[in-house]
C-alpha cells in the first residue's frame, strides 16, 4: 500500500548536485510540462534532452498562418507546424537517420517557384528520387514516401505548394492515413526519431482563435495577432476565445481529453513559458479542464515572462501578464481554486532582462506569486534568455 505525504524543503537554484544526477540518468529525469506553441522553446527543448527524456509539451494547434493555413483550409484539420518543430527539437540526433529526417522535415518548397515545378518535386519525393528523401534510411524512408503519396493523392488540384513545409506535408499525409487522428502519427515519428519527450496538441479539434480588442474590434485567426503576417495590433487584447472557423466565428467549447489531463496532473513541474503570450500560452488554457488539472497537479508552477517586445502584449506589463494568466487559469478551472494551486513562481532576470515596462514586483507578490530573480540572460544570449541557464533553474525547482 502506497502512502502520499507532503513535505516542505529548501531549494538551491540552480542545484549542481541535482543537475548532475539528472544529467547522468536522463531516462529517469523529471516530468517538466510546458504549455507552449511556436519556436520560443526550441533551444530550451534541446537543452532539456541532456537532463530528462520525460518532458511534456502541450502544443497549441490553432495556427492560421503560413503553410499551416493552406493545409487547414484544404483538409479542415488542426495545425501541425508547431508539433513538427517540437518533435525535431526533442529528437536524438545521434541516432542513425535523425540528421537526414531533420533536414527533410525542415525543408520548405521555394515560395517563388512555378506550380508545375513544385508538383514535380513532390512527385520525385513520393517516388524516392529526391536527394533528401533518398538520404533517409529505411524503414523511415518508406513511411515518409507513403505519407507523401497519401498527401499527394488527397491534395486539391488548386493546392498551392509554394512555401510549403515538407514536414507538415508528411504529418498531414499520416493524419489522413490514420482517419484524421494525429496522435498515432506523433507517436510513430516520436519513436522513429527517438524524441526525448512527449509532444501532444492540447486538443485534436479544428478550431481557431478570436480576439476581442479593447477598441471593440474582433480579429478572427491567430495570424492576425502575432504581428508577423499582418500589421501588429494597435489596441490591447481584451478577451481571447475559441471559435469554430475563420468563416464562422461562433464560439466553440472543447474539453481536454483524459490522456491530456493525466499528463498535466502527473507533472513534476508545470511551466507557463515565454513565447507569444496570447496565441502560444493563453490559447492553451482555453479548453475546459486545463485549469482544474493544473490545480490538481501537486507540483510547482512557474511563469517565465517574455523579454523584449511581444506584439500581443500591447498594453501589458509583466505584472499585468501574471494577472491575466491567473484569470484564464481560474476561468478554466471552473470553480473557486486557491491561487497557490495555479501559479507559484515568476522567473525573471531583473538586472539583465529587458521587459519593456515596469515590473512591479510587489504587485506580483501580492497576487500570491513568488518572484525568483536569477541570472538568466548572459553575454552570449543577450537580449534573449540563455537556454542552458533557464533549463538549470527549472530543473532545480522539481
Amino acid at each position: 500500500m502506497s502512502l502520499t505525504i507532503r513535505i516542505a524543503r529548501s531549494l538551491t537554484i540552480p542545484d549542481p548536485v541535482r543537475l548532475e544526477r539528472y544529467h547522468r540518468s536522463p531516462s529517469l529525469g523529471p516530468r517538466l510540462l510546458f504549455f507552449s506553441g511556436g519556436t520560443a522553446l526550441r533551444k530550451l527543448s534541446r537543452e532539456l534532452v541532456g537532463y530528462t527524456h520525460n518532458s511534456v509539451h502541450l502544443i497549441t494547434p490553432f495556427d492560421s498562418g503560413g503553410s499551416s493555413a493552406k493545409l487547414r483550409q484544404a483538409f479542415h484539420m488542426l495545425a501541425v507546424g508547431d508539433i513538427r518543430n517540437r518533435l525535431m527539437a526533442l529528437a536524438d540526433r545521434s541516432v542513425r537517420g535523425n540528421p537526414e529526417i531533420y533536414a527533410l522535415f525542415s525543408t520548405r518548397f521555394p515560395g517563388d517557384e512555378e506550380p508545375a515545378v513544385l508538383a514535380e518535386r513532390l512527385a520525385a519525393m513520393v517516388k524516392g528520387k529526391d536527394a533528401l528523401v533518398r538520404a533517409v534510411p529505411d524503414p523511415l524512408r518508406k513511411i515518409v514516401r507513403n505519407f507523401l503519396r497519401i498527401f499527394a493523392a488527397c491534395m486539391p488540384e488548386d493546392f498551392d505548394l509554394a512555401g510549403a513545409s515538407v514536414g507538415n506535408l508528411i504529418l498531414t499525409g499520416g493524419y489522413l492515413n490514420h482517419e484524421q487522428h494525429i496522435d498515432p502519427v506523433i507517436y510513430l515519428f516520436s519513436k522513429l526519431v527517438e524524441a526525448r519527450g512527449v509532444v501532444r496538441p492540447i486538443v485534436n479539434r479544428d478550431l481557431h482563435l478570436a480576439a476581442e480588442l479593447a477598441d471593440g474590434r474582433v480579429l478572427v485567426g491567430q495570424h492576425l495577432l502575432t504581428g508577423k503576417e499582418a500589421p501588429a495590433i494597435t489596441s490591447p487584447v481584451k478577451r481571447l476565445s475559441l471559435v469554430k472557423s475563420l468563416e464562422n466565428p461562433e464560439p466553440a467549447t472543447v474539453r481536454i481529453r483524459s490522456k491530456i489531463r493525466e499528463l498535466i496532473t502527473g507533472a513534476e513541474l508545470i511551466c507557463f513559458p515565454m513565447g507569444s503570450f496570447y496565441t502560444s500560452l493563453i490559447a492553451n488554457l482555453l479548453p475546459r479542464g486545463v485549469g482544474d488539472a493544473v490545480a490538481e497537479a501537486d507540483c510547482p508552477k512557474v511563469f517565465i515572462p517574455n523579454l523584449g517586445t511581444d506584439p500581443e502584449m500591447l498594453g501589458l506589463t509583466v505584472s499585468d501578464a501574471v494577472t491575466t494568466l491567473l484569470r484564464y487559469l481560474e476561468e478554466s478551472a471552473g470553480a473557486c481554486v486557491p491561487r497557490e494551486r495555479l501559479l507559484n513562481f515568476a522567473l525573471l532576470d531583473t538586472k539583465n532582462g529587458d521587459y519593456r515596462g515596469p515590473l512591479d514586483l510587489s504587485r506580483i507578490r501580492r497576487l500570491g506569486v513568488e518572484v525568483i530573480d536569477a541570472r538568466l540572460v548572459t553575454q552570449e544570449s543577450a537580449p534573449l534568455l540563455d537556454a542552458g541557464r533557464l533549463a538549470e533553474h527549472l530543473l532545480s525547482l522539481v
